[in-house]
């Protein structure tokens, strides 16, 4: 028997927990300032991450490391000010709380000050559940995120998918777990078999979103600048690009130069 989909008004962590439990998928995309989240906070989108891809789309670099939590800060409170529904979940970056639990709740109470986010997001497991636990006490909300983790990139060396070993995957398995019994309201999964991600999903009652984890999870998540299709040099499997705004973006500003080129812009219509 299907269960009618609630109407949330404003999308909560409680709001992300009830979805799952009654089997609606949780749609989840990035933005970086105002504009951009101002129209997919209109769309419907029930969560927009803040990402630390910023570091990539945003600001040209080849890796996430380089942003900065002043940074990511800033971002996050570009995006809370056009929000109205969905819930804003802040990526803490690389460096912000890694070396010690203190460190990582100072960050988190910044984000949450600073910006207005609604929750941070910290990418690994067991090796920083000190740091969830005090963000948690702190009464922060946290996501979680595994498999694939970006800012380990250079410990991994590649992009390649993860979880494929069975040593590997049952670490996973035990991660996502753990993050629950910690308290996490929900956890990314990032391109990692599609069949585990699944049976992630299925052991724990906290949202799965996935990145590259198959449709066996509760939601899906994509970095905005990808899916309208304004980087053409990304093409994973599990990109679907939903427009191609590069090539309907450079068709239109070439247009604009060849007007003013021209005298074309502006017209008589178009001047005062």
């Amino acid at each position: 028997m299907s269960v009618a989909k609630k109407d949330y008004k404003r999308i909560t962590t409680k709001s992300l927990i009830e979805m799952k439990a009654n089997g609606e998928k949780i749609s989840m995309l990035t933005s970086y300032d105002y504009t951009m989240a101002k129209i997919v906070d209109t769309a419907g989108v029930d969560v927009i991450l803040v990402g630390d891809s910023a570091s990539n789309v945003m600001a040209g670099h080849e890796t996430t490391l380089p942003i900065t939590l002043d940074q990511m800060i800033y971002h996050a409170s570009s995006v809370v000010r056009a929000v109205s529904r969905a819930l804003v979940v802040v990526d803490l970056p690389f460096g912000s709380y890694q070396s010690d639990p203190k460190e990582a709740l100072r960050s988190s109470i910044r984000i949450m000050k600073e910006s207005g986010g609604h929750a941070v997001k910290l990418e690994g497991g067991s090796e920083i559940k000190d740091s969830i636990k005090k963000i948690l006490n702190a009464g922060i909300p946290v996501m979680g995120h595994l498999g694939l983790t970006p800012q380990s990139i250079y410990k991994f060396g590649t992009y390649t998918v993860r979880a494929k070993e069975d040593a590997e995957a049952e670490k996973l398995i035990e991660d996502a777990q753990l993050l629950e019994r910690l308290g996490c309201f929900a956890v990314v999964l990032e391109k990692i078999p599609a069949h585990l991600a699944e049976k992630v999903a299925k052991s724990i009652t906290i949202p799965v979103i996935g990145i590259g984890a198959g449709g066996g999870v509760d939601g899906q998540v994509l970095v905005i600048h990808d899916m309208l299709g304004m980087n053409n040099e990304f093409s994973p499997r599990f990109l679907r690009r939903y427009m191609d705004l590069y090539d309907g973006m450079t068709t239109a500003i070439g247009q604009y130069v060849t007007d003013v080129k021209s005298s074309d812009f502006p017209n008589e219509k178009e001047q005062y």
